[in-house]
């Protein structure tokens, strides 16, 4: 269920960030808990959607918002036997090579099925990590989107990475395969995108979304396909998958955002994180993480190669 929260700016809150309001009047909400609704489109100032979590609040503001309400203790994530392909881990961080088909943490549909039920059943720690929900989260990958993704082991190595991701220091590169002959080869697509007005579970590129960027270079020209290499310069819900289908070259398999087309033995979405570069929180070392096609896009990629 969602409950209302709104109030009016008063003297006590001038000058104070948004997120910081919000957590503040909402005391369930952990402050990223708070930013991510802002970031949603969740939260409206004086009628409008706000999406910066550092928006400063000025006296007379009317706020208002829809959240979730609050979480239980025994609503939190819980530790579940689920194997997760680590790839790399050291006091600090993680590596993740997530499958297809697995959600990042729990939600609705997915409560004790995750890849945080996985975590923490082999690191328990990871609870004490940032937001209790979904700890030691960095960044994430939808359900039907496989490869790489970081989580935190650490309280300093959660809040460095989350700076890092802030400033787009963490260079996030995948593998897409779209329909058509992409053209021009190489481009980049600077579009905002936000909640689609019409659709509260799609995203949509419009005017009061947040800016959102990304980067494409053809790898292969396939009939009627193109493999492309994408790397995301901002990271919005859905960005590839929305920034593609707007230059007419949906990714495969994305029957939210694309449209159909029958190929053989690819069931979902073609689209791979398959390479992370960091600068390790901790040590300094610059961190550099590959991972191959899953099985089934490879197989897939094999089919159309024959073509």
């Amino acid at each position: 269920m969602a409950r209302r929260i709104a109030w009016r700016v008063s003297a006590e809150d001038q000058d104070r960030r948004l997120d910081s309001a919000l957590a503040n009047r909402a005391d369930w909400l952990s402050r990223s808990a708070a930013q991510n609704a802002i970031r949603n489109g969740l939260v409206r100032v004086n009628g409008k959607v706000e999406t910066r979590p550092s928006a400063q609040l000025a006296v007379e503001d009317d706020v208002e918002s829809f959240l979730a309400d609050p979480v239980e203790p025994g609503q939190l994530p819980v530790a579940a036997d689920i194997p997760v392909e680590v790839i790399y881990q050291d006091d600090h961080l993680l590596v993740v090579d997530k499958p297809r088909g697995i959600a990042v943490h729990p939600g609705p549909g997915h409560t004790d099925d995750t890849l945080i039920n996985g975590l923490l059943h082999r690191f328990p720690g990871i609870a004490e990590v940032g937001d209790p929900e979904r700890p030691g989260v960095v960044h994430r990958l939808d359900l039907d989107t496989s490869g790489l993704l970081i989580f935190a082991l650490t309280p300093e190595a959660y809040a460095e990475l989350g700076k890092a991701m802030r400033a787009r220091a963490i260079k996030r590169t995948y593998t897409a395969l779209v329909h058509g002959q992409v053209e021009p080869a190489d481009g980049t697509v600077d579009a905002p995108i936000g909640r689609d007005p019409t659709n509260r579970t799609r995203q949509a590129i419009i005017e009061s979304g947040r800016e959102a960027r990304t980067h494409y270079r053809t790898v292969q020209q396939l009939p009627n396909a193109t493999l492309l290499e994408v790397e995301l310069e901002t990271g919005r819900m859905h960005q590839i998958r929305v920034h593609l289908n707007a230059i007419g070259f949906p990714v495969l398999g994305d029957m939210t955002y694309g449209r159909s087309r029958n190929v053989p033995g690819l069931d979902r979405q073609f689209l791979h994180a398959s390479r992370l570069r960091f600068v390790h929180p901790v040590t300094g070392e610059q961190m550099t993480h590959e991972s191959p096609l899953s099985a089934d896009l490879q197989q897939v990629l094999d089919h159309l190669r024959n073509e």
